[in-house]
C-alpha cells in the first residue's frame, strides 16, 4: 500500500482534533472529507477508516509510541506509525526516518496480553465492564465493539417497499443483502457513501442499524392500522431515527409526538420527515406545562434514553475517551427521572418501551427493577425485555416493554 502525504496529513490533522480539541470524531471525519475535492471514495475511505482505527486503539498505539495528549503534529505521526508498521505498510521517505519497526512490534506482543491495553479502554471502565458483565462476557463485547460496523439501511416503507429499493440502489452501484428477521433492512455488501444516492435524496431509506429497528416494532406491538389510530410519544427523540420508523410502521397515519430538549435535534427531525413524507409526526420542545396537560393521554410512549452508548462503540469509539464515572452516574439518575416522569403519559391500557445503546446492566435491566418497585412503577407490568450482545455482529442494545396494569 503507498501512503499519500496530503492523505497522512488529513488522518494526522483529525487524531489531533479528536484528542486534543474533544471534538467528535464522526463530525471531524465529515469535515476533512470536504478538504479537498480531488479525493475519490478509495481516499475518502482511507482518512474515515484509518482514523477511526486509531481513535478506536488509542490507548494501545499511544503506549506502544510512547505519547501522551496533548499531541502535536510530530508525536500524532508517531502514533501513526505504529498503525502503519502493525499493518505491514511501508513509510515513505517523506514520512520520518528510523522507524524502530522490532520494538514497536515486540511492544504490540507484550501489550496485547492485557485487556485494557488490547481492545484499548481505560482502567476504570475495564473495572467496570468485569464488575457489571464479568470476565468472560465483559472481553468477548469489548472485542466485538473493536470490529468495523456494518452499513444497515431501513427502507423508508411510506415511499418504497424493499425489493424495488434493492433493485433501484443495484443500478445506483450499491449492492445490498437481506437480512433474515428483519423486515425493512438492507445491509450494504461493500461500504460506500449512501448519502449521495439519488435513493437516498428521494427518502427511500434511512441509515439504522437492526438493533434500533428492533425498537419501533416492539413497542407497537400486536397493533396494525386496521385497529385504528393510536397517538404515540417519542420522549427522546433526537433528531429521529425511531420516530421516522414509527410512522413508517404506522403506515403515516395517528400522530407522533417527537419531544426533545434540544431545539436543533427536532428541526433535522422536521427536515428528516419531510425527506421521508413522515405527515403524522409533530416535534415539539418539551415543556412541564404540555406534560401535565397530556397526562394518560398516549396509547404508547417511547423512552429511548441517554446513555453512555457503549453498545454503539463500532459507530463512536471516541465514545469510551469521553466517558466518565461521573458522567455515567449522572447518566442513570437521569435515566431514572425519565423513566417516572414520561411513564404518566401512559394511557389505561397502554404500552412504555425503554432502550438504550448501552450492554451495562445498571441502565438496563437494574433500571427497570427499580422502576417497577417505585411508586411511579406500580402500575406498570413487564411484558418482555431483550438484551442484544454486539457480540451477535450489530450494536449492543437494551429494550424493555411494559404495560399498564390492566386492574389500573
Amino acid at each position: 500500500m503507498r501512503l499519500h502525504r496530503n492523505l497522512v496529513d488529513a488522518v494526522v490533522d483529525g487524531f489531533m482534533q479528536i484528542n486534543n480539541d474533544g471534538l467528535y470524531a464522526d463530525k471531524v471525519i465529515e469535515r476533512l472529507l470536504k478538504r479537498d475535492k480531488r479525493w475519490g471514495s478509495k481516499d475518502r475511505a482511507f482518512i474515515a477508516e484509518t482514523l477511526y482505527e486509531l481513535v478506536r486503539y488509542k490507548r494501545l498505539y499511544t503506549e506502544i509510541a510512547q505519547e501522551k495528549a496533548p499531541f502535536t503534529v510530530q508525536s500524532s505521526r508517531r502514533v501513526f506509525a505504529v498503525w502503519a508498521v502493525l499493518r505491514g505498510i511501508t513509510l515513505p521517505e517523506w514520512y520520518f526516518e528510523g522507524t524502530p519497526e522490532r520494538r514497536i512490534k515486540g511492544r504490540f506482543d507484550e501489550l496485547s496480553r492485557v485487556r485494557a491495553f488490547r481492545e484499548s479502554v481505560p482502567d476504570w471502565l475495564d473495572a467496570l465492564g468485569v464488575a457489571e458483565l464479568g470476565e468472560e462476557t465483559w472481553g468477548e463485547e469489548l472485542h466485538a465493539l473493536n470490529q468495523q460496523a456494518a452499513v444497515v439501511l431501513r427502507v423508508n416503507t411510506l415511499k418504497i417497499d424493499r425489493e424495488t429499493l434493492r433493485a433501484q440502489l443495484a443500478k445506483e452501484g450499491y449492492e445490498t443483502e437481506l437480512l433474515e428477521g428483519y423486515p425493512d433492512a438492507l445491509q450494504l455488501k461493500k461500504r460506500a457513501n449512501v448519502f449521495l444516492s439519488e435513493a437516498f435524496k428521494q427518502g427511500l431509506f434511512e441509515l439504522q442499524d437492526t438493533s434500533s429497528q428492533r425498537v419501533a416494532p416492539l413497542l407497537l406491538g400486536a397493533w396494525n392500522p386496521s385497529q385504528g389510530s393510536l397517538k404515540v410519544a417519542d420522549c427522546c427523540a433526537g433528531a429521529g431515527g425511531k420516530t421516522l420508523h414509527l410512522a413508517a410502521l404506522m403506515g403515516g397515519k395517528g400522530k407522533i409526538v417527537a419531544m426533545d430538549i434540544y431545539p436543533q435535534k427536532l428541526e433535522e427531525l422536521s427536515r428528516r420527515a419531510k425527506r421521508n413524507g413522515a405527515y403524522n409526526i409533530e416535534a415539539r420542545l418539551i415543556e412541564a406545562k404540555y406534560l401535565k396537560r397530556q397526562r394518560g393521554t398516549f396509547d404508547r410512549v417511547l423512552i429511548d434514553a441517554p446513555c453512555s452508548g457503549l453498545g454503539v462503540l463500532r459507530r463512536n469509539p471516541d465514545t469510551k475517551w469521553k466517558l466518565t464515572p461521573e458522567f455515567l452516574q449522572e447518566i442513570r439518575q437521569t435515566q431514572a427521572q425519565l423513566l417516572a416522569q414520561y411513564s404518566l403519559l401512559v394511557k389505561e391500557g397502554g404500552n412504555l418501551v425503554y432502550a438504550t445503546c448501552s450492554i451495562l446492566p445498571s441502565e438496563n435491566e437494574q433500571q427497570v427493577q427499580h422502576f417497577l418497585a417505585s411508586e411511579a412503577g406500580k402500575r406498570f407490568t413487564l411484558v418482555e425485555q431483550h438484551k442484544i450482545s454486539a457480540t451477535q455482529g450489530y450494536d449492543g442494545f437494551y429494550m424493555a416493554a411494559l404495560r399498564v396494569n390492566s386492574e389500573q
